[in-house]
């Protein structure tokens, strides 16, 4: 019962915070960058345009303020919503229910005149029937401003995840294990699972960003069900192995062996590294920002 009722006051806070947002006069004063902010989840701290251009420092917000019972953390988000551009992303912001209210809330913000811009976000369908065939967004892109999405199949300019700015990356590694494990948050509630690997490696999205890139350094193979941890082991031309969890796996430009926690040692050995996907990203990256600095008349 007692969780029945929370979920109701949060959906109460969601629609009265999401009402009152599309019931106020909107501004494009300056530029808000909103994404996850997630502390125990690496990828999605560090996959946004804030961290990386100082014209966006200092100017983030939590896509979930929306539905935090605190008045001042609700009306905060009101505010610099309402009183700013927006640049939504990175992250698996489409097709996930989590985000639905927030992302169609976006679109019918563009027809108020507010700028918007989508930097480096993607589908995210958790459907393993959906894997590999996702035909369409839950939004209308077309209506924002700038569209560069990391699914390189789907509507919008391809612009992968802007992590790859970051100057860890230019770091030199040396292999010192042939594989490691790289777990999702959400894998670390398996114990059975845990246990049954316990002899390899492993590190999980939970750390920080320092320990985990290191660990991808040192390997050769990285096994993950994390898209960051594919994603980051890619730019340091790793071996990968993807164990797909959402259907984001699926649509990164330069592909991994896909298997399972069951089958992947009897993959390894098909494992391939891409070299150049590091410089790539980063100017992909450099050429969309000059787009959207200019579209947002900001510098």
């Amino acid at each position: 019962m007692k969780n029945i009722l929370s979920s109701l006051k949060r959906k109460r806070i969601k629609n009265k915070t999401i009402n009152a947002i599309l019931n106020t006069d909107q501004q494009n004063n300056s530029v808000i960058n909103l994404h996850r902010i997630d502390r125990n989840n690496v990828g999605d701290f560090y996959c946004a345009p804030h961290l990386y251009f100082d014209v966006l420092k200092g100017k983030s917000l939590d896509i979930f303020d929306y539905k935090v019972d605190d008045k001042n953390v609700t009306a905060n988000f009101i505010k610099k919503i309402s009183n700013n551009s927006l640049i939504i992303g990175g992250g698996g912001l489409l097709n996930r229910s989590g985000f639905s209210k927030q992302m169609k809330m976006f679109e019918k913000l563009t027809d108020k005149n507010k700028k918007i811009v989508l930097w480096g976000l993607g589908h995210n369908r958790k459907d393993p029937s959906t894997f590999n065939k996702n035909v369409a967004y839950n939004i209308k892109t077309s209506k924002f401003g700038l569209v560069g999405t990391r699914d390189y199949s789907m509507p919008g300019e391809y612009v992968p995840c802007v992590s790859c700015m970051h100057n860890i990356f230019d770091k030199n590694y040396t292999s010192t294990q042939e594989t490691g494990i790289i777990f999702h948050k959400d894998t670390l509630k398996k114990n059975n699972l845990l246990k049954r690997l316990e002899n390899y490696p492993t590190s999980s999205n939970t750390t920080n960003l320092e320990e985990m890139v290191g660990f991808i350094g040192k390997s050769e193979t990285i096994i993950t069900d994390s898209y960051h941890a594919m994603y980051w082991s890619m730019l340091l031309n790793k071996k990968v192995i993807a164990i797909p969890n959402s259907s984001k796996f699926y649509d990164f430009k330069y592909k991994p062996v896909f298997s399972s926690f069951d089958n992947f040692e009897n993959d390894i050995k098909k494992g391939q590294s891409y070299s150049g996907i590091l410089e790539e990203c980063r100017e992909i990256n450099h050429n969309f920002a000059h787009k959207v600095f200019n579209y947002l008349n900001v510098s």
